[in-house]
């Protein structure tokens, strides 16, 4: 077994709540590992308000925090000065291994930065293509260019495993493991009885329990503009359902925040709230019958709850799902979101079909497979 002194120095990277969400079950998994690896977690900001819930919620801290966000910010100030930001923070902790996630403006820059750095970076959620650059603008691109960089690639599913073997990454470097956002919510839901629902969220309690939730969320920047505003006319509509309550957690950005409020505010049946911390959107999601979407991992925890998923984007890196018959791809059409909410909500046979498909995305051991690649290449086979 590696002694003290041996330990590999990990540095786990991240900036959004998805990310600190994912991330977080493996933050955990390797700080238990703390003879073979000296852990480290950094900050960049990129959701600086979202993060602070998330982190708290799981019981991690953050090592560095930078503060790299500004009002308004475009993706080059924001590239530049996450960049800029890490250099310090590489120098000063000299990780032999940098984890990132996923698709993130973070991601792509701290595995630029992380290579000028020395370090081997370690991709997780690997190999997800749309393999069309501009959906979802910036998140392909940042994915692909992280793909270039990375040395080791854990990929959720054997789709990406395939998308990562036809850029000719080499086999060795890929690692087949589920996707870790099933580990955290495995671990949330476990967890919850020990949670107390915000007071917006337990005010409603009672009126949750008397109807058919249907949770939206929405953030992505393809669906700023137009895109939005199709999605709120379909959600009105929708809320006409018999027994149909829609919640929807606004997203801080203004170009969400301005045309939400102003089309959906004054519905009986539409409820628009604050950002939920992970532990109410757990909660919520749980008690929810639907769930209409743009998010990505929102496609992969759903399912292990039983819960229909219709996405509002016309491409998905996650085919998987869309295969497996968990997701719908239903656009920004006001007409097919509207159409597939009411076939879900009014024909019961029709959602127990969607509703009972098996969750491609794991079994919550993801976590545990990262790890052990790690210590197998560095404690004696773990």
């Amino acid at each position: 077994m590696t002694q003290q002194g041996s330990q590999k120095k990990v540095l786990l990277i991240f900036g959004t709540r998805p990310e600190a969400i994912k991330m977080a079950p493996l933050v955990k998994a390797l700080q238990d590992e703390s003879i073979c690896f000296d852990t480290k977690v950094c900050l960049t900001g990129q959701h600086k308000e979202m993060l602070t819930p998330v982190m708290q919620f799981f019981g991690i801290q953050a090592d560095y925090s930078l503060d790299v966000m500004t009002g308004n910010q475009s993706l080059y100030d924001l590239t530049a000065a996450i960049i800029t930001a890490l250099k310090p923070v590489l120098l000063d902790f000299q990780p032999d291994y940098v984890f990132v996630h996923g698709d993130t403006t973070t991601t792509m820059a701290a595995s630029i930065a992380s290579f000028y750095a020395g370090a081997v970076v370690c991709h997780v959620e690997a190999g997800l293509r749309t393999h069309n650059k501009l959906s979802p603008f910036p998140e392909e691109i940042n994915r692909q260019l992280t793909s270039r960089i990375a040395g080791i690639h854990f990929a959720p599913t054997a789709k990406a495993r395939e998308n990562l073997l036809q850029e000719n990454i080499r086999p060795n470097d890929i690692v087949v493991t589920g996707n870790t956002v099933i580990d955290a919510l495995f671990w949330g839901i476990e967890h919850l009885e020990n949670h107390t629902l915000s007071p917006e969220l337990e005010s409603i309690r009672d009126l949750i329990a008397q109807k058919d939730v249907v949770l939206v969320t929405g953030h992505r920047r393809e669906n700023h503009g137009k895109g939005i505003i199709e999605i709120c006319e379909a959600l009105k509509k929708t809320a006409e359902i018999d027994n149909t309550l829609i919640i929807y957690p606004v997203h801080l950005n203004p170009n969400i925040q301005q045309p939400v409020y102003e089309s959906l505010s004054g519905f009986n049946n539409i409820l628009l709230i604050s950002p939920l911390n992970y532990g109410d959107f757990l909660w919520l999601m749980n008690q929810s019958k639907l769930i209409i979407t743009d998010s990505g991992g929102i496609q992969e925890e759903a399912p292990s709850l039983g819960k229909p998923v219709l996405v509002m984007r016309d491409t998905t890196e996650r085919p998987e799902a869309v295969e497996a018959g968990t997701v719908k791809l239903v656009g920004t059409n006001q007409s097919l979101i509207y159409n597939e909410a009411h076939a879900l909500l009014c024909d019961e046979q029709y959602y127990q079909k969607f509703s009972a498909r098996t969750n491609p995305y794991g079994d919550g051991t993801a976590c545990k497979i990262i790890v052990n690649h790690l210590k197998s290449l560095h404690c004696n086979g773990g």
